[in-house]
């Protein structure tokens, strides 16, 4: 599973006499809420014993058991998107997202070549809304990519959410190939004809030229905290209350532990959160694009590394305390995407993080809502495009949360390296679009 690739093992005796967390962010839990307020989940019981059996437990141990975990894990079990779960996507928000992004594919296969065929390949698909919104653009400009042949790879690990996936993306008109011992556990073929498979793993996908979209995918990776002391840096930890039995609370490591190593030398922040499975991705991820070409988009929460606390909670569209109810609410960091360079190591090259608003802006937002608002009469539907707008736009909103950021071969950028004789004229690359104007070649 892509969410169980860690780069690091965490110390998991950690000693039972750790420390006391004196830190306390405003998404932690003060450890003053009364006993009532901390209903007892299966997942609580389950981790209780765990750290009874083994001792305290890393962050970003915990955000794999509550998210993950195959008997338990928020993820695995549950339809959390969309107005009656715990929060909501941008595709969910308004079709015009999608729709630019699909934008963006096309501009960047038509700016390296028109390949003869491409994979399009989603980490952490969600309802398969914005696939669907991705498909339909290729559908409407089926004239440019007539002669492309197209697969979509969709990495999910949550079976529940990889059948509403299917039914948003093949609304039931051809039957499901399922085999859940190969790598591809499912197959099918979309409304438009163009053949879809699942994964639980990247590694399992095809190391074909490929363009990935990974939105609300980073955000989610377990993290692991780190405070700075008069003694060095010391891993933030979970741990049972002492004062009750079936309650959760910070404490620091005694002593350095493994994912220390992950922290820079010259870290200014006094907290800081790491996540080694997001290096991985991005390692993994770089690796293909520069053996086979194409692109990687990733959409999220983050920051360049200036923000140090932001672990959260999220149960019902409203903020939820990480330890209270473990199961019941989805866990989320932002993502640090000056790490996810590093971690591309020179392999390939990287733009952004820009801003939402500012990429969308570029992709031509404006142009697409006058487009469909000049072909809306009916009020409530106008008011539905202007609020998606506003909601993806307005910087109070998630014009500013958001960022974008991509992963391209270095000659996109740069041009080929090799000599020219005198009659061959070298190519300018053209604009990333989203990162400069979109402009159509």
């Amino acid at each position: 599973m892509v969410l169980a690739r860690a780069g690091a093992r965490a110390l998991r005796g950690a000693a039972r006499a750790a420390i006391p967390c004196l830190w306390r962010g405003r998404h932690f839990s003060s450890g003053k809420e009364p006993v009532e307020n901390h209903p007892v989940t299966p997942m609580l019981q389950h981790l209780v014993y765990k750290i009874k059996s083994t001792g305290p437990i890393t962050v970003a141990e915990y955000m794999k058991e509550v998210l993950t975990n195959p008997a338990k894990g928020y993820y695995v079990h549950r339809d959390m998107l969309g107005e009656k779960g715990d929060f909501i996507t941008s595709p969910e928000i308004s079709q015009i997202f999608g729709e630019l992004l699909g934008i963006w594919f096309i501009s960047e296969w038509m700016a390296t070549g028109k390949s003869a065929a491409f994979q399009l390949v989603e980490l952490g698909p969600g309802r398969g809304t914005l696939a669907g919104d991705i498909l339909r653009v290729f559908s409407q400009l089926g004239s440019v990519l007539k002669n492309c042949d197209i697969s979509i790879h969709l990495v999910e690990v949550s079976q529940q959410l990889s059948e509403i996936q299917a039914l948003t993306l093949t609304e039931g008109k051809a039957p499901l190939e399922r085999s859940d011992g190969s790598p591809v556990y499912m197959r099918g073929v979309t409304t438009s004809g163009i053949p879809i498979s699942w994964y639980r793993d990247l590694q399992d996908v095809p190391k074909e030229y490929s363009f990935y979209v990974a939105h609300e995918f980073f955000d989610v990776l377990p993290v692991h905290k780190f405070q700075k002391t008069s003694h060095g840096w010391r891993e933030v930890l979970i741990d049972i209350d002492p004062q009750v039995s079936d309650k959760l609370r910070f404490v620091l490591a005694p002593c350095a532990t493994p994912a220390e190593a992950f922290i820079q030398h010259d870290e200014t922040r006094d907290h800081v959160e790491v996540c080694p499975e997001a290096g991985v991705i991005v390692q993994e991820l770089s690796q293909r694009i520069a053996l086979t070409g194409g692109a990687a988009l990733i959409a999220d929460y983050g920051h360049d590394g200036t923000k140090t606390d932001t672990f959260r909670g999220f149960c019902g569209h409203k903020l939820h305390d990480v330890l209270i109810a473990p199961g019941t609410a989805d866990l989320t960091a932002d993502v640090d995407f000056s790490y996810l360079r590093r971690m591309a190591q020179g392999t390939v090259a990287s733009l952004g993080p820009i801003k939402q608003h500012a990429f969308l802006k570029n992709m031509g937002i404006d142009v697409r809502l006058k487009v469909l608002l000049s072909k809306s009469a009916e009020p409530s539907l106008r008011q539905q495009l202007l609020q998606g707008y506003d909601m993806l736009m307005n910087p109070k909103k998630m014009g500013e949360r958001f960022n974008f950021f991509a992963l391209l071969p270095h000659q996109r950028l740069h041009g080929p390296s090799q000599e020219r004789n005198a009659n061959q004229s070298k190519p300018s690359p053209s604009p990333v679009a989203g990162f400069s104007e979109l402009t159509w070649q």
